[in-house]
């Protein structure tokens, strides 16, 4: 860190704030610690069987474990920690099976969001899209697989807002979280976030059109293909993932 320059105040580095701290705005400590785990889990920042310590998370947050503790059992209850009392927690390997329902899932969902947008859209509404668009783009030639992540919530979250349905997104959210973890995996692939732009792109096409069938076969084809990139990163990292009968997938 550079010092001061005579006579101004110092420099400060911006760290995380304990939880604590966040209490004062009404979020609860076990609220924090979740928010802070889940976020961290779904990111893939801390990997699939990466153990974790409730002493060192509770040190962490300068609070004690019982908060620690529960916000590992709301985690737990989305399948994102593992616990093992003779053993200890762990963060949740992906699990196989939930990934094509769910991909079917938020497939359907998105689907009446889109069809649902190319009736109503209003050319304000399209046109952040397609500004949500060109910051992807942005991101994607900086090799930001982070920006393009949260581009990518702000285009999908924009769809069900051009549709006038809001709760969509939110049970879109319910129903993603694994694959979100499993497309973490495919970002690294030469050409995807390139890919992914120009789908994006063909769905806004189709809703300028005003054409719903056009704008849910381009959705459909963009969420399609997460399912056809399943196999290849369980064979990348089959430590990951789970199968049915809670082991590893055999390679």
């Amino acid at each position: 860190m550079e010092a001061p320059a005579s006579g101004s105040a110092p420099v400060r580095r911006r760290v995380p704030k304990p939880a604590s701290a966040s209490r004062e705005r009404g979020v609860t400590a076990a609220q924090q610690v979740y928010q802070q785990l889940r976020a961290e889990i779904v990111g893939l920042h801390r990997k699939p069987g990466e153990p974790l310590s409730e002493k060192e998370l509770a040190q962490a947050h300068g609070i004690s474990r019982t908060p620690v503790r529960e916000a590992m059992l709301k985690l737990a209850a989305e399948r994102l920690v593992e616990v093992f009392p003779q053993s200890g927690t762990f963060v949740a390997r992906i699990p196989l099976s939930d990934l094509p329902q769910s991909i079917i899932i938020r497939s359907a969902l998105e689907e009446a969001s889109v069809r649902h947008a190319a009736e109503r859209a209003t050319p304000d509404q399209i046109a952040r899209l397609a500004a949500i668009i060109d910051r992807q783009r942005v991101v994607t030639m900086a090799g930001d697989r982070e920006g393009f992540h949260v581009t990518d919530e702000e285009f999908h979250a924009g769809l069900s807002d051009a549709a006038g349905l809001p709760g969509i997104w939110t049970l879109i959210q319910q129903v993603k979280v694994q694959i979100d973890r499993y497309r973490r995996l495919t970002l690294p692939e030469p050409g995807r976030m390139e890919r992914v732009v120009e789908e994006h792109a063909a769905v806004v096409a189709a809703i300028a059109a005003h054409d719903p069938e056009a704008a849910a076969r381009a959705i459909r084809h963009h969420l399609g293909n997460l399912r056809e990139g399943i196999d290849a990163s369980r064979i990348g990292e089959p430590d990951w993932f789970i199968d049915d009968r809670g082991a590893p997938p055999a390679p």
